[in-house]
């Protein structure tokens, strides 16, 4: 199976999150950092961001918030 490589725009839509605020999750190694894939171009393997939402995802169901 090979691997599905997605832009930054791609990433931004399916997250909802905008660049300024992926690069901030970046910086603070909180989001999948992406691969270069041209001299002026970046993009993440996309298994790596459906597991970035899925752990999100799972994080909110479990918070001790929900839990009151």
């Amino acid at each position: 199976m090979s691997t599905r490589y997605i832009s930054q725009r791609e990433v931004e839509t399916k997250t909802g999150l905008s660049a300024p605020t992926l690069h901030r999750l970046r910086r603070k190694g909180k989001f999948p950092d992406p691969i270069k894939v041209g001299e002026r171009r970046i993009a993440w393997p996309e298994a790596e961001i459906d597991a970035w939402l899925s752990n999100r995802e799972r994080s909110r169901l479990c918070s001790p918030a929900d839990a009151a």
